[in-house]
């Protein structure tokens, strides 16, 4: 029992690693200089250039101002997404209302159309309306979710039916049932949606390169492609240094959520 135990945390470490190994990787160059890059033999140890590298990165090359901006997207896109998301579920489980069933089968279907296949009108309506180069041109798109959709209405569906019985008798109204009896009991799906949006909006690239077209409203991933074509010699040291500095508010987030945003999961998939 003991040997076989050792064995398993010896090949779940190696994966550990496995997969950690690009990030160490990056981290390690985005310390070091471009002569030491591409030194012969490589030198897998960290380099002279740290303070230089994450210094230049933030203030000559706006990756703060890029951060900043993502930051407010990313959040206003999950607070928004989500509220929109349990109001619909809510609507869904709890109220009464013709062909509900074909609704929720028609908010799912819309999970078969991302954002690339709709990029042309969508372009063209955001633009009519005047929001190009805008928050709004980044956020307003983005606030329906079918998943999250999805997700609250598992989490309502098994919910005791003498709850919402009580409720009614105590005459409570839906916003009032809503915001006292299923928000505290939805917390982890909460949790889930949040992990799940701020890193999907974190990471959004080919809408942003399509729609802004000033720096002061640039995201922080055309950003990092800035960087790396604002450069006549491209040096990987600072590359990796935005890279590992974007990396970071994303990181934060699952890092604080991880454990609820398991328990969504598995709550999840008990209740489907």
């Amino acid at each position: 029992m003991r040997l076989g135990s050792l064995w398993v945390h010896l090949l779940l470490i190696m994966a550990s690693l496995l997969v950690a190994f690009p990030l160490l990787v990056a981290f390690i160059f985005s310390t070091q200089t471009p002569a030491e890059i591409f030194r012969y033999p490589p030198k897998f140890w960290f380099g002279s250039a740290l303070w230089d590298n994450y210094t230049r990165v933030w203030t000559e090359f706006n990756l703060g101002l890029y951060m900043k901006n993502s930051a407010i997207v990313a959040v206003a896109v999950t607070v928004g997404k989500t509220a929109i998301s349990f109001l619909a579920a809510l609507a869904l489980v709890y109220f009464r209302m013709p062909l509900k069933g074909a609704v929720f089968w028609f908010i799912l279907l819309t999970l078969m159309m991302p954002t690339e296949i709709m990029i042309v009108a969508l372009f063209e309506l955001v633009s009519g309306i005047g929001w190009a180069n805008s928050y709004a041109a980044l956020i307003v798109p983005f606030l329906a979710s079918a998943t999250g959709t999805f997700l609250f209405r598992q989490q309502f569906r098994q919910i005791p039916r003498s709850l919402v019985d009580a409720a009614l008798i105590d005459g409570v109204g839906p916003l009032r049932f809503a915001w006292s009896v299923l928000l505290p009991m939805s917390m982890n799906t909460v949790a889930a949606m949040a992990v799940i949006e701020f890193v999907y909006m974190w990471n959004q690239y080919l809408w942003p390169l399509v729609i802004i077209r000033e720096g002061e409203r640039q995201v922080v991933q055309v950003g990092l492609r800035m960087l790396t074509s604002g450069q006549d010699a491209t040096n990987w040291g600072l590359v990796m240094a935005g890279a590992v500095v974007a990396l970071l508010p994303a990181l934060v987030v699952f890092l604080l959520l991880q454990e609820q945003l398991g328990r969504g999961f598995a709550l999840s998939e008990e209740k489907g």
